[in-house]
């Protein structure tokens, strides 16, 4: 018969991890008071209804958190109960949690730039910075108070912990009685965790929980995020490679189709003019007048004066949308044409391959080709990918050579920076392609010190370095203008993705997230006007290859902006658990094998779900959508990324 003792131990260790779910439930609670207004939680009933489907998710990130621990206070070791022997539990138990712990302190404040709990793909983002412990200090400065709860809430764990202890009686155990009744209760509890991190499931058939899953019991898709926890959101990405082929069978002509990845445009006549693109750091849609005009937002208030007035000369398209979430994305989705969506192709195992892109091209027509970003050389993967791309010039930090203008945090100032990258333009021969990522409009929203009272503080700290990088791009026109390469010059801008939020009522919107500016300008006014239909980064690789007259094959999954109306406009992208395909009069959701929802076009907070009424246009939308996802990943993975192959 088991010892009082033994069952003391048993009691205990349930006892220990009860606190981690009372812990987890605390953080739950601390992510809605600091994200509320993003997740569409509306009642009492769903915040509790939420955090009951949250259980699953809770238990599995603690289960596989704290597997050690319990396989260690399970064993039927005759030390288990010795002092040192549960200090060494203390240790192991708290060194786990409490690492894991703070991935969800981390997404107090993470989530509000994302979108999406932290996966592995984080490290894919800080992998190249080299001021990591700068940004660390900072935040530490910034969000002193996410720091402060959590050492609180560490204390109180440790607090709780320690209340209750092993009884310290001593007995004689029975070596066959205890360790088979021991062995018993190991095998079953371990039986019982298995099925617990699978969700609850021992079915060979069903794949253990998964992000997606957490969508399952939700009336707004952003409430996904709510039901998850941080921890197991990373756990569940860090060893896996998301890039893979998927299953499913797909009509072999539908790719071809919809998106007709291999194009051949004979719509304008051949020209070299210089092309400069510009994506812009965070520069959301909502910042700009000209791509409001439409949206009914009372009182609305811009902070770009001068590109405003610099799209009343241009072609904007008002319904575009981001290729990913990260600024990596948006240098391989813009300049490639190759979107991103749960991890960054230019981290993956594929990225070192023959890509066809703007760069290959344009170098097939003589342009000399430069990638401009202020940052320190290599930062954000950007030297890497240019380098796989082929760049034949990358000016960064070291190019600039002045540190002097350094903002402190990121890299050099977007002002000077785009001073340095107008002086280096003019000693390229031409035609040339450039590439510049800009930098200040960004956490910690601070201008230059000699601008502090200049640009409006707005109504979110965004708003006031908005409004300096909208100066920086005045005085790169005020003084490119004067050049003689000026004129013949095709200019770009998009942003890599969005940032904070003020219009919360339009741009937290789930796919309004991803809402980005696409403006195409030339001083000559061969591009004016406003297009409303849908238009996404991925679009603009061969809208630059129709616009000069390049008449070869390439490989695409966007379309020209300008003039191909054989494929119907659409906008493809990742929301942190499903993809997310616009097209025609629908939104398509897709958790990777089928669709789980379609929406009107104008439903863009993704309300009203209609997929118990089936269409064909819906059939034919998902179709869409498993067609681009087995083109997407039989591309990558077989190396088929260019025309060659």
């Amino acid at each position: 018969m088991i010892s009082y003792l033994r069952k003391n131990e048993y009691k205990i260790m349930f006892y220990r991890l009860l606190l981690a779910y009372f812990f987890y439930f605390i953080a739950r609670v601390l992510f809605y008071f600091y994200n509320s207004d993003l997740l569409g939680i509306d009642t009492v009933f769903d915040f509790f209804r939420l955090s009951y489907y949250g259980l699953a998710f809770d238990t599995a990130a603690i289960l596989y958190v704290n597997a050690l621990f319990i396989v260690l206070s399970l064993l039927p070791l005759k030390v288990n109960t010795k002092k040192w022997y549960q200090k060494l539990l203390f240790f192991i138990y708290f060194t786990f949690n409490l690492v894991a712990y703070a991935i969800n302190f981390i997404d107090f404040i993470y989530y509000r730039f994302t979108f999406s709990r932290t996966t592995k793909a984080v490290f894919e983002t800080l992998e190249n910075e080299s001021n990591k412990s700068s940004m660390f200090f900072r935040f530490l400065a910034n969000y002193w108070h996410v720091y402060l709860l959590f050492f609180i809430a560490a204390a109180l764990w440790i607090f709780l912990y320690n209340k209750v202890k092993l009884n310290k009686k001593t007995y004689q155990k029975n070596n066959l009685s205890y360790f088979l009744f021991s062995t018993i209760v190991f095998v079953f509890l371990v039986i019982l965790m298995i099925g617990a991190i699978r969700g609850g499931d021992f079915k060979k058939s069903t794949r253990p929980i998964n992000l997606v899953d957490a969508s399952r019991h939700v009336t707004k898709l952003q409430q996904a995020d709510f039901v998850l926890n941080s921890p197991f959101a990373f756990i569940r990405t860090f060893n896996t490679i998301n890039i893979k082929k998927v299953k499913y069978q797909v009509d072999p002509n539908a790719v071809d189709k919809y998106f007709k990845p291999v194009k051949q445009y004979k719509n304008n006549p051949k020209t070299s003019p210089n092309i400069v693109v510009f994506i812009v750091e965070s520069y959301g849609r909502e910042y700009w007048q000209a791509f409001n005009k439409d949206t009914k937002i009372a009182n609305f208030k811009s902070y770009t004066p001068f590109l405003d007035s610099l799209a009343d000369h241009s072609l904007i398209f008002t319904n575009a949308f981001a290729n990913g979430r990260k600024s990596i994305h948006g240098m391989s989705s813009v300049i490639a044409g190759i979107p991103s969506f749960e991890h960054a192709f230019t981290s993956s195992p594929y990225a070192n391959q023959k890509i066809e892109s703007l760069v290959s091209t344009l170098k097939e027509r003589n342009y000399d080709t430069s990638f401009f970003h202020g940052a320190p050389n290599g930062s954000m993967g950007f030297l890497g990918f240019g380098n796989i791309l082929g760049f034949d010039h990358y000016y960064g930090m070291t190019e600039y050579a002045n540190d002097e203008d350094d903002d402190g945090f990121w890299g050099i100032w977007d002002e000077e920076f785009m001073q340095f990258t107008k002086d280096v333009l003019d000693t390229k021969k031409e035609p040339f392609f450039a590439s510049l990522f800009t930098l200040t409009s960004h956490e910690p929203f601070l201008p230059p010190v000699k601008y502090k009272d200049k640009f409006p503080k707005g109504d979110i700290p965004m708003h006031q370095v908005v409004g300096y990088t909208d100066y920086a791009f005045k005085k790169f026109f005020e003084a490119a203008k004067k050049e003689p390469w000026f004129k013949n010059t095709i200019f770009i801008l998009t942003a890599d993705h969005t940032n904070q939020s003020f219009y919360k009522d339009e741009y937290y919107k789930i796919i309004n997230r991803g809402a980005v500016p696409i403006l195409i300008y030339k001083p000559d006014s061969t591009f004016v006007g406003v297009d409303t239909k849908l238009a996404q980064q991925i679009d603009i690789y061969p809208t630059v290859l129709d616009a000069i007259g390049y008449d070869k094959p390439f490989r695409s999954w966007g379309r020209s902006l300008i003039s191909e109306p054989q494929i119907e406009p659409y906008a493809m992208n990742y929301n942190g658990t499903q993809y997310q395909l616009q097209r025609g009069n629908l939104i398509c959701t897709f958790d990777g094998e089928k669709a789980t929802g379609f929406f009107s076009k104008n439903d863009k907070g993704l309300v009203d779900n209609l997929i118990e009424n089936r269409t064909p246009e819906m059939d034919e939308i998902e179709e869409a959508c498993k067609a681009f996802m087995k083109d997407y990943f039989d591309r990558i993975i077989d190396k088929q990324l260019t025309t060659e192959n």
